[in-house]
């Protein structure tokens, strides 16, 4: 099992800057950028979002904009489109995840997120990690990343 996504797994973190991650013709700092801002029902709110110094404060910010409708329905789909374009965009880090094999990848966080990932005991879903494990899955049958 690999988990929390820190130290030399920091890279699996929406939170970790890669490079710009372009998604639906926007270029973002960072994952977390991007699906918070994706969560914005007004381009205005959607820019203050984008616009965020860190992912720490985009994240605080997607939390107080108007919710695009649908989002409860929609957020897992937009999560995987995120991850898989960050990942299909920077072959460096493709390559790492990649290179964790069939370890399980687990979003182990202690700020009590049990939908995304899971608490230090099991207790969550841990849709990112299942979300990063279909990716990697879908970058080993991809020719431009045999390693």
């Amino acid at each position: 099992m690999i988990g929390p996504f820190t130290g030399e797994y920091e890279f699996l973190s929406n939170f970790y800057n890669c490079g710009p991650i372009c998604y639906k013709g926007y270029a973002y700092k960072t994952a977390e950028h991007a699906f918070q801002a994706a969560k914005a029902k007004n381009l205005m709110d959607r820019d203050y979002v984008a616009l965020a110094a860190t992912p720490s404060e985009a994240k605080y910010r997607g939390r107080h904009v108007d919710l695009v409708p649908y989002w409860d329905y929609s957020k897992d789909r937009i999560m995987y489109e995120i991850v898989h374009e960050k990942f299909f965009q920077h072959p460096t880090i493709a390559r790492k995840l990649i290179e964790t094999g069939n370890e399980e990848l687990v979003e182990i966080n202690t700020w009590k997120d049990r939908y995304w990932g899971q608490d230090p005991v099991n207790n969550g879903q841990n849709k990112l990690g299942k979300i990063l494990m279909k990716v990697r899955e879908e970058l080993k049958k991809d020719k431009r990343f045999n390693i």
